[in-house]
């Protein structure tokens, strides 16, 4: 007999991780409303603010809203939103500072110029704040993870947005396309004598 939640146990689970709420230091609550829109709450009893923090790599979660099943992902100019795929974008480094809060960054994104990595955030007023204007340093990047329960989650299939599929149907083989660029760059004559 298995302990495992019954909506876990037909899935193949593979991923140890948690429900938790993600308290900010700006005295908020992150929330996902059922559209998928972000911000924070007071309020610590509503399902609104029970994330699945999902381990994708090493020290790298995705973040998903448990009643709407949608992934919190950040794009190019530093805007969150929700993914229903999990892709590149949804994926946070997952950092512990030194007052013990954890930071979330974008393990795509961050300032050309200087490096400076994207954060997740919430303002003063329970807004979500864009990835570039948020600083580790302060309080609205700083969440404490309070953990409800641990659960095992199947591993999300990585889809890349920006891949194209062949009109055909087929999608290419590594061997074929990999093979035929070797030697240097130079194709390779299969057919060649020696």
């Amino acid at each position: 007999m298995s302990s495992w939640p019954p909506h876990l146990q037909d899935e193949d689970p593979q991923l140890k991780g948690i429900v938790t709420r993600l308290y900010c230091r700006q005295d908020y609550y992150l929330q996902m409303h059922p559209d998928g829109a972000l911000d924070g709450t007071k309020d610590d009893s509503t399902n609104s603010t029970l994330f699945n923090l999902i381990p994708v790599g090493l020290r790298v979660v995705a973040i998903q809203g448990v009643k709407t099943g949608l992934y919190i992902a950040m794009n190019g100019e530093g805007y969150l939103y929700p993914s229903e795929l999990f892709t590149p974008e949804c994926k946070f480094k997952e950092s512990v500072f030194e007052n013990y809060y954890v930071i979330y960054s974008s393990m795509l994104y961050r300032q050309q110029e200087s490096g400076r990595a994207w954060f997740l955030g919430l303002n003063k007023e329970g807004q979500v704040m864009k990835g570039n204007r948020v600083k580790k340093t302060k309080p609205a990047a700083h969440f404490l993870p309070k953990p409800l329960e641990v659960a095992m989650y199947r591993e999300p299939s990585l889809h890349d947005v920006g891949e194209t599929v062949p009109k055909t149907g087929v999608t290419p083989s590594k061997s074929t396309s990999a093979s035929a660029i070797m030697n240097g760059g130079k194709p390779v004559n299969k057919n060649k004598t020696t």
